[in-house]
């Protein structure tokens, strides 16, 4: 059972996100919190396993709580997975230098949420489609360039270019006919190949050399 916390400082949100996961298998909603200092006190009296936190929230933000929460001397560090209405690359950046493991919109919908909770409890890093896409806007058009050549196998290539264009585990299983542990495994194979630390950067990675054209 993967245990949650919900820290948001709107209620009608917490009930939102809390009913949704609550119909999901595996996952129960241990705690709500309504900001930041909040949470922080009852991440420690709950040790929850993810931490679903919203950015803007009294007293103390959710970026500032993040780096409380996962600071190096804290005794239980659970999985961060920032849930916002902002999608700034600026507050994407900072949540992910400060340890979060994942980064959601609040309208990216239910099904994405409870990936995203799955994917945090076993140390996969999931960031909603469309922070990919605008994440990956400074880098500029796609590159046009032939792609270097490495060991990526023909499938872990099918799996980075649909990765690129903004496609959640799930999307990708179905895309490709294979199974989402499947796909998890291929993105293990190709971080470590690629010396990069997650989807992101994989996607990153791709639209530099090309790959992330879709014709």
């Amino acid at each position: 059972m993967i245990r949650v916390l919900i820290a948001d400082d709107q209620a009608i949100v917490r009930t939102g996100m809390a009913m949704i996961l609550a119909a999901e298998d595996g996952i129960d909603v241990v705690a709500e919190a309504v900001d930041g200092v909040h949470a922080i006190e009852e991440a420690a009296r709950h040790r929850p396993d993810v931490v679903l936190m919203d950015i803007r929230m009294p007293r103390l933000d959710g970026l500032d709580a993040l780096r409380a929460l996962t600071r190096p001397t804290a005794g239980h560090v659970p999985k961060v997975v920032m849930v916002t209405t902002f999608d700034d690359e600026e507050y994407v950046d900072t949540a992910l230098r400060s340890g979060a493991c994942g980064f959601v919109l609040k309208d990216s919908g239910p099904r994405l949420l409870a990936e995203a909770v799955r994917a945090a409890a076993v140390g996969d890093s999931l960031i909603s489609p469309s922070v990919t896409v605008r994440l990956l806007r400074r880098l500029g058009a796609p590159g046009t360039r032939r792609a270097p050549d490495t060991d990526l196998s023909p499938r872990e290539v099918d799996v980075v270019r649909l990765v690129a264009q903004g496609l959640t585990n799930a999307e990708i299983s179905h895309a490709l006919n294979i199974t989402v542990g499947t796909v998890k495994s291929h993105l293990g194979n190709v971080q470590g190949k690629l010396a990069v630390r997650n989807r992101v950067e994989i996607a990153a990675w791709a639209w530099r050399v090309g790959l992330a054209r879709t014709g």
